[in-house]
């Protein structure tokens, strides 16, 4: 069992540097993917930061919001509560007046009979019995101015002129009983035994309540929070911007869309001051009254705008070094493969003609022999010698034949110039030419011109006389799935072969050998004139 682990975990690590490597060579061969990867990393960087700020901000936008709503339903809790309060003592004020023994009793006695369940809170501005022509009839406490007369009054002539009207608020006013201190009213009708009207009950409220509601919260400096009636009026807004209480927004573009529901939330420019906010409102149940608070957008975003500019600062400083690492990485790979392509050269190339030297030879021969051989292919071999080259460089001297040496690599390479053909200097004043697909005859046809081409083109003057240089070739040509041959290095030996046999023939001539299917050799000849 160990060893069947063992056998796992080293074929993953082959697996693994097999993937590495394929990976090193690719990007070495297309240096510049590392540069488009850093690129697009850092693009996907910026773009993932910049759908999280994103995300931040709305979710900073549903927190005030979210916010907001809390603290309207806390106020309205709060006034929907005190309303009940009223309304109950409205209705024990209703039911004592209509008794008609509680008016035959003492003061003391009727008031309490009258009051006792009247809420004694804080911004209460007092509880009133008022009769049928408007005189104050009972109220709550001693030092109340009894004589005046409230028919005029908003709140009593609705509840005179509709039994129905139940529980009635009224706009604010200036109280006439309390020393024209702003409030508002909240009244029942009182009928007698007949259903006739006869007076109301009144429970005064101070209008600094409202506004009391209002003063711990923080709505930031832009921010505002009020609490208003059904028709726009306003009845307490913080901060105070110069709007009277008592004044109407009915028309204001920021109030309209309260009308429409009984809760909502919604983003809107103020045409007072131009500042966008969020308005979140709320009708208090069985009230006319509305509750809005507004935080301004630019404030509640301020942090989230902090630390979004921090967030894109280091993202764009973060992705602008990626990418220039990025870059100056595929550049170093670039540099890198290019170096070793050039070393790849000079390993491979012959530094005095140009040529492929003899180990590229070697190579190319041995991967040409295999394609041959796998397509069932004829392939030929050219072995040529500069003739009398050594008593040429005793003669002339060495800088002579190396001039000679790069005139025939010129002539040779001038003549087989297919993309596949090879010509390599295989040592000395000695080539070779790898030539695939390629018959015999076309072989030897290649190596008549490459002789013919030698000795009338490359002449050496400067001496007593022009002297021509002549070069003797060999030819060699096998199909490697028929021949004897082992490889390409044994037919390159055939070739090699029939240069000797040229050379001792005379020289300046071309001596062609092909291995037929039974490996039988058959011999062809071409003369010229000798050095």
């Amino acid at each position: 069992m160990a060893q069947h682990g063992l056998s796992l975990r080293h074929r993953l690590r082959l697996t693994l540097h097999a993937v590495r490597a394929g990976m090193t060579r690719f990007v070495g061969n297309r240096p510049w993917v590392a540069g488009v990867a850093g690129t697009l990393v850092a693009l996907a960087m910026s773009i993932l930061t910049a759908v999280e700020v994103g995300e931040g901000r709305r979710e900073m936008l549903e927190h005030a919001r979210q916010t907001s709503q809390n603290l309207v339903s806390i106020i309205s809790a709060d006034l929907a509560r005190n309303v009940e309060i009223y309304s109950l003592s409205l209705q024990s004020m209703v039911d004592a007046a209509r008794n008609p023994d509680t008016w035959t009793l003492p003061v003391p006695a009727r008031q309490a009979m009258l009051f006792d369940r009247a809420t004694t809170a804080a911004f209460l501005g007092g509880a009133y019995v008022v009769g049928p022509d408007g005189e104050v009839a009972a109220a709550q406490y001693d030092d109340a101015n009894t004589t005046v007369h409230l028919d005029d009054r908003e709140y009593f002539q609705v509840q005179q002129r509709n039994p129905a009207a139940g529980l009635y608020f009224s706009h604010p006013f200036m109280s006439r009983l309390r020393g024209g201190k702003p409030s508002i009213a909240l009244t029942r009708r009182i009928d007698d035994a007949q259903g006739n009207f006869a007076g109301i009950a009144l429970v005064a409220i101070r209008i600094e309540y409202f506004q009391h509601l209002l003063d711990s919260i923080d709505t930031g400096e832009q921010g505002s929070v009020f609490i208003g009636m059904a028709d726009g009026t306003l009845l307490a807004h913080k901060p105070v911007d110069g709007r009277d209480i008592g004044g109407s927004v009915a028309k204001s573009p920021t109030f309209l869309p309260m009308t429409a529901h009984d809760s909502g939330s919604y983003v809107s420019v103020s045409p007072v001051d131009g500042v966008r906010r969020i308005f979140t409102y709320a009708h208090v149940p069985g009230t006319p009254l509305i509750v809005a608070i507004a935080p301004a957008v630019d404030d509640v975003l301020a942090p989230w705008q902090r630390r979004s500019h921090v967030a894109a600062a280091l993202t764009i400083a973060f992705g602008a070094v990626f990418v220039v690492v990025s870059w100056l990485l595929a550049f170093a790979l670039r540099d890198k493969q290019r170096a070793q392509a050039a070393l790849l050269r000079l390993a491979s190339t012959d530094p005095l003609t140009g040529l492929s030297n003899r180990r590229m030879l070697d190579k190319r021969l041995d991967d040409e022999w295999k394609r041959a051989r796998r397509d069932n292919r004829p392939l030929s071999v050219l072995f040529i010698d500069i003739d009398h080259f050594k008593r040429f460089n005793d003669t002339y001297g060495h800088e002579s034949g190396d001039e000679v040496l790069v005139a025939v690599a010129d002539c040779i390479a001038s003549v087989a110039r297919r993309s596949v053909d090879l010509v390599a200097r295989y040592g000395g004043e000695e080539f070779a030419v790898v030539l695939p697909d390629t018959t015999a005859q076309g072989a030897f046809a290649v190596a008549e011109q490459i002789r013919r081409k030698v000795e009338s083109r490359v002449i050496v003057r400067g001496h007593e006389a022009p002297q021509a240089v002549t070069v003797s070739v060999g030819c060699a040509t096998a199909r490697p799935s028929a021949a004897d041959f082992a490889n390409g290095l044994a037919l390159l030996a055939a070739a090699d072969a029939q240069l000797y046999v040229a050379k001792n023939e005379g020289r300046n001539r071309t001596r062609s050998a092909q291995w037929d299917e039974y490996s039988t050799a058959q011999g062809a000849s071409s003369t010229g004139a000798a050095l």
